[in-house]
């Protein structure tokens, strides 16, 4: 054939053959590499990841097709993020998402070079994450979806909804020491505006989330506010069982929560503060850097209300609270 023997043509085509794998692999070593650097488990926040992705398409990217994203999840295991931060330094992969606190400060421990988006519930420059909220400087970027407003208005929505609640308990993380300052501080000042004493309880356990919740019964509160910590959301079930079980009307930070059967939620739209954490992750693999991309604020937040619960607790929603309400779950 053109001049090959049999022999020949055989020889070049298994050469062939054996080097389409070759460039198989490649081009799949040539395919950037984002890292998902993540406190919780997969299930416990699928929707988010689904933002993430969005966002990533958003800039051109697909998972699996031009993108690939190496995913750590902590499983509720929170000491073991800096390994797991560590693991994707040493898989030297392009980017890495740290998505709550605790993820962001220990992607930031392992890496001064690596570029890091981040997803934060407080302010990332009294963190020490950037330098300045325009200009972030270092090699870090993010989301903000933390702001006082959304404190006070969790506190305002409450006792709109539950008008007899003058005793909050307040249930907090230690383990997230800045979190649980600026949540305790905000929370505080919002009850002295509304005349509302409130009593705070720590947990950063089951066993401890139990403990609060048996001193519940001595302490009798007339609500719950509960922290926006990524702990209480991976022992969302717990927390949203034991308040239905000891009848306290709670607010939460997330719309999960609701979901799970809590009393009411508000907060960021964590779906679309992700999908912004995947569209600078995209950015940043086309070439831009962190210190250009400046720290976004978050502007949408969504009030989710649980009819069955409350309905389960004799509360009565008030119509106007259930005109503003972007979500009801009947």
């Amino acid at each position: 054939m053109f001049g090959l023997g049999r022999r020949e043509f055989i020889t070049l085509l298994g050469g062939a053959a054996a080097s389409w794998p070759l460039a198989a692999r490649a081009q799949q070593a040539a395919m950037p590499v984002i890292g998902f650097l993540d406190p919780r488990s997969p299930e416990t926040i699928a929707d988010r990841v689904r933002g993430f992705r969005q966002g990533l398409k958003d800039t051109g990217f697909v998972e699996g097709e031009n993108v690939a994203i190496e995913y750590r999840w902590a499983e509720g295991q929170f000491e073991r993020l800096p390994e797991l931060a560590a693991e994707l330094v040493r898989r030297q992969v392009g980017v890495i998402a740290a998505t709550n606190t605790a993820s962001a400060l220990a992607a930031t421990a392992a890496t001064t070079t690596i570029p890091i988006v981040f997803a934060v519930p407080e302010d990332p420059v009294g963190l020490g994450l950037v330098a300045n909220i325009a200009r972030p400087g270092g090699n870090a970027t993010g989301i903000n979806f933390f702001s006082q407003e959304v404190v006070t208005k969790r506190l305002e929505l409450l006792r709109e909804l539950v008008p007899a609640a003058n005793r909050v308990a307040v249930l907090v993380n230690p383990g997230a020491a800045a979190t649980t300052e600026t949540t305790v501080r905000e929370v505080a000042g919002a009850a002295r505006a509304l005349g509302i004493q409130i009593q705070v309880f720590n947990a950063n356990t089951s066993r401890e989330i139990n403990a609060a919740f048996a001193s519940f019964v001595r302490e009798r509160p007339d609500a719950l506010f509960v922290g926006g910590d990524a702990f209480f959301q991976v022992r969302r079930a717990q927390v949203v069982n034991l308040a239905s079980r000891h009848v306290v009307p709670a607010t939460y930070g997330g719309r999960e929560f609701a979901v799970a059967g809590g009393l009411m939620s508000y907060g960021s739209n964590l779906t679309d503060a992700y999908r912004q954490i995947g569209g600078y992750a995209g950015r940043i693999i086309k070439g831009a850097k962190p210190t250009d991309l400046p720290v976004v604020q978050a502007s949408k937040f969504e009030l989710v209300i649980n009819a069955e619960t409350a309905r389960m607790l004799d509360l009565d929603i008030p119509p106007t609270l259930l005109a503003r309400a972007d979500e009801v779950i009947e």
